[in-house]
């Protein structure tokens, strides 16, 4: 049987809201597909190598617990560049994706080093951006989840696509994420990708090319996630 392997960064610290299903979706669809996974969790960063790692994800959590690991993130973060710009297939999630960049600004004025990766900027207001969210997609089509943070993400990369309803990135230029090689990164929790199969499809897929081994079938029966998807897509624009 294929395998690849999932390296999940700081679970102890980064879950906010369920992250954790989107590790559960991604070992379920490789399932599906006779690939096995092997979800290697990460809580220290001294002396790791990501030279057997196919997919990394890092969650979200509160400031303080973001501000934690990014501390242990730091020490990789030429590894972690390295990655993304070598196409590993990626999936951050609120803090995960803001402390790609350089800095992230508190509603107190307070200024966090991020990693400095990407080119992103964060600013965090006291008005939460809450609520259900849908984006139309060029890559994925229609997205639905979550969103529940104070942060303004604001950068000049590809996003994931265009809020429909609801915030993204920030209360201004209703886009959403950040799409940049493999790299997702997002603010929707809830957890996103059990929601929206063709983006955890994409993640497994470019894992399997890079690796070299089969992704078959390309096509699930998905009429059950695609039935769950618009009837959430129906209840949010219908209430608008």
């Amino acid at each position: 049987m294929s395998s690849i392997k999932i390296y999940h960064f700081m679970p102890d610290k980064l879950n906010l809201y369920g992250d954790i299903g989107n590790i559960i979706a991604l070992k379920q669809r490789a399932k599906w597909r006779n690939i096995n996974v092997e979800v290697v969790d990460i809580t220290e960063t001294d002396d790791l190598s990501l030279d057997e790692c196919d997919i990394f994800f890092i969650g979200g959590g509160s400031d303080r617990e973001q501000s934690l690991a990014t501390e242990q993130l730091k020490k990789i973060k030429t590894q972690l560049k390295n990655a993304i710009e070598d196409g590993m297939p990626t999936l951050t999630i609120c803090g995960g994706y803001q402390f790609l960049g350089s800095e992230y600004v508190t509603p107190d004025g307070t200024r966090l080093e991020g990693l400095n990766i990407l080119n992103i900027f964060t600013e965090s207001k006291k008005e939460r951006l809450i609520g259900d969210i849908v984006i139309e997609s060029e890559t994925f089509g229609q997205i639905v989840g979550f969103e529940n943070h104070g942060g303004r993400t604001y950068h000049e990369y590809p996003t994931l696509g265009k809020v429909v309803d609801g915030y993204g990135n920030n209360d201004t230029d209703k886009r959403e994420g950040i799409h940049y090689k493999n790299l997702l990164g997002t603010y929707l929790h809830g957890p996103i990708l059990p929601k929206n199969h063709e983006i955890t499809d994409y993640l497994l897929k470019q894992a399997c090319i890079r690796k070299g081994i089969a992704f078959e079938p390309e096509k699930l029966d998905n009429t059950v996630e695609e039935a769950a998807k618009q009837a959430i897509i129906k209840r949010l624009l219908k209430a608008k």
